[in-house]
Parts: structure tokens; C-alpha cells; sequence
């Protein structure tokens, strides 16, 4: 049942409020010890390290969560995520083919450093829109076809990606394992200034799919009746997801969970408004990760555990429960 607008204004204030308590946790917790760091020492470990990794948890976990509800509404799948327009597969294609085939040619310079997440942007973007060109026809874009193309391409990226393994020595063999679980180390505000371009341009792109979303869950023909252009919104709502998404998993890896349960749980408590949806799972999404990258930082200290791994451990429980929950709404129905 949909809460009233009371109630979500209060669910705002509420993650909003536990966003701040997560970010002064983030922020206060590190290999360093607890607590905000003090001196000049402290004040480089806080700017340099702490803030931007804070930062870049927050922004990764906010566009995965809204990515994922935007899959979710424009599929009517309350299990879908971005890893459906072959994002997640294109990036990690692009960023292993850097790792194993380009970092000793590249060398060791500016251009070294960024190859895996242009790499990986490259890949991420490109997937979407083979992907997009392959399920459309006649101007009309198939999401039962966006779907079984995405299964398609993301086994196929698996295979290439499980070729470069075997090609791989030690060295590039560590860096992609350790890029495929997911990490926020090496976070910096050069990194923020080179996503914040593409996920502004995402966020306006979101800011105007609530009300066609909100029309698509009656189905596409009745959307259309009401007046929505579907054809535009689903083209606008791959168009987001890729820019906001591509980036993202080229910068830190794969993530998982995040864009299918938090989307879930905002909805149990808000209803499917899109309005509330969009931005409560933003909200929540930011704290669950960068809770989750607090965990990381702390569970091995001064090792620092992938987040994915926390992510994945904390997710998988949550997503059991949630198809649980799907079952019985079948069974029920």
C-alpha cells in the first residue's frame, strides 16, 4: 500500500538523516584509527583520502540504486537491474581487455592510469547501444528482446572476459580479480570531477522519468493512451542508466546487489510512485554503500577488503528474502 505523503516525507528525512550519520562514520573511521583526524597529517589523510572515497561511495551507491529502479519500473520487474542493458558486462569487458592487453603497452604514465576506466566506459557504453540498435525494429524497442539480447551479451562478454584470464600474467591476473569484486581504494576528487559530468547529465535525464515510469506500470499501451511517448521514455531510460552506470563500474568495479534490492525495499515502504521511488533509493543506496565500504575498511584493518565482497555478503541474503517475497505475491495472486 502506497504511504501517504506524510509518511514519505518522513522516509526522506529519515535517510537523509542516516546518509549524514553514515558519511560522519565514513569519514571518522580508517586504517588511521577512529575519529576525525587532527594536524596537517590528519587534515591530508581526511581531504585527500577519507573524503573522496566517502564521496565516491555515496555517488556509486546512489546512481546503482536509481539505475536499478529505473530498470525496474521500465521492465515492470521488480528484480531487474542495470546489469540488464549489458552495461556491467560491457565495462568489464573493456576494462579487462586494458588490464590484460594494454597496461604494458601503455606504460606507466597518465595515460596507464586512466585505460581501465576509459576502458571500461568505452565497453559499458558500447554495449548499451549494440543492445539498443539489436531490440529495435521499426522504431519500436522490444524489452522482451532488451532482455534475452542482454543475456546474450552478457555471456558473451563472460566468454571474452574468461579468454583474457588465461592470456593474463600474475600481475594483470591480481589487478582483474581484485577489479571484479569491487573497490573504492585509490578514490581521489580527480576520479569525482571525471563522473560528475555524466551523472549530472544522468540525473537530469532521470528528473523527468518519474511520470512515464509511473504510466508504464499500467503497460505500454495504456502508458501510450495516457499520453506518455513510450518509445522515447524507454530510449531516455537505457540513455541514463548507461551514462550514469558506465562510468560508475568503470571507476570501482562490479557491485553487486545494490541495484536490485534497494529499488525492493524503498518501494515496500512507499508504494510505486516513481516520484518517492527515484529519489528514496538514491538516498539509500548512497548509505548502504558506503556502510558496507566502512565494514571494508575495518573488518581486516589495515587490509582493505573489496566492497563488492561486503556487498555481496550483506545482498544475498536480502535477495533470497526478496524472491521469496515475489513467490508469494504469485502464489497469493
Amino acid at each position: 500500500m502506497t504511504l501517504s505523503r506524510p509518511s514519505s516525507v518522513l522516509l526522506i528525512s529519515a535517510l537523509l538523516l542516516l546518509l549524514l550519520l553514515a558519511a560522519l562514520l565514513a569519514l571518522s573511521t580508517g586504517a588511521t584509527g577512529f575519529g576525525l583526524p587532527r594536524g596537517k597529517l590528519g587534515w591530508l589523510v581526511f581531504s585527500q583520502i577519507r573524503a573522496p572515497r566517502a564521496t565516491l561511495a555515496a555517488l556509486t551507491g546512489a546512481v546503482l540504486a536509481v539505475s536499478g529502479a529505473v530498470m525496474q519500473g521500465l521492465f515492470r520487474n521488480p528484480l531487474a537491474d542495470p546489469g540488464l542493458i549489458g552495461v556491467s558486462s560491457g565495462a568489464g569487458l573493456g576494462a579487462a581487455l586494458m588490464i590484460v592487453l594494454g597496461g604494458g603497452a601503455l606504460g606507466s604514465g597518465v595515460l596507464a592510469a586512466w585505460a581501465v576506466p576509459l576502458g571500461g566506459m568505452t565497453g559499458g557504453l558500447l554495449a548499451t547501444l549494440l543492445l539498443y540498435r539489436f531490440a529495435t525494429r521499426g522504431g519500436v524497442t522490444s524489452t522482451g528482446m532488451v532482455i534475452l539480447a542482454g543475456v546474450a551479451l552478457s555471456a558473451f562478454a563472460g566468454a571474452m572476459t574468461g579468454i583474457l584470464v588465461f592470456r593474463a600474467n600474475d600481475t594483470a591476473l591480481r589487478d582483474l580479480t581484485f577489479w571484479t569484486m569491487g573497490s573504492l581504494a585509490g578514490a581521489g576528487w580527480t576520479h569525482i570531477g571525471l563522473l560528475l559530468p555524466f551523472l549530472l547529465l544522468a540525473a537530469i535525464i532521470f528528473s523527468g522519468l518519474a511520470g512515464p515510469l509511473n504510466a508504464l506500470l499500467l503497460g505500454e499501451a495504456d502508458a501510450a493512451l495516457m499520453g506518455c511517448r513510450v518509445e522515447r521514455s524507454k530510449r531516455l531510460a537505457m540513455l541514463g542508466v548507461a551514462l550514469a552506470t558506465g562510468p560508475v563500474v568503470a571507476f570501482v568495479g562490479v557491485i553487486g546487489f545494490i541495484g536490485v534490492i534497494v529499488p525492493h525495499l524503498v518501494r515496500l515502504v512507499t508504494g510505486p510512485d516513481h516520484r518517492i521511488v527515484l529519489p528514496g533509493s538514491a538516498l539509500l543506496g548512497a548509505v548502504l554503500l558506503l556502510t558496507a565500504d566502512t565494514i571494508a575498511r575495518v573488518i581486516a584493518s589495515p587490509a582493505d577488503v573489496p566492497v563488492g565482497v561486503v556487498t555481496a555478503a550483506i545482498g544475498a541474503p536480502l535477495f533470497v528474502w526478496l524472491l521469496a517475497q515475489v513467490n508469494e505475491v504469485e502464489i497469493s495472486s
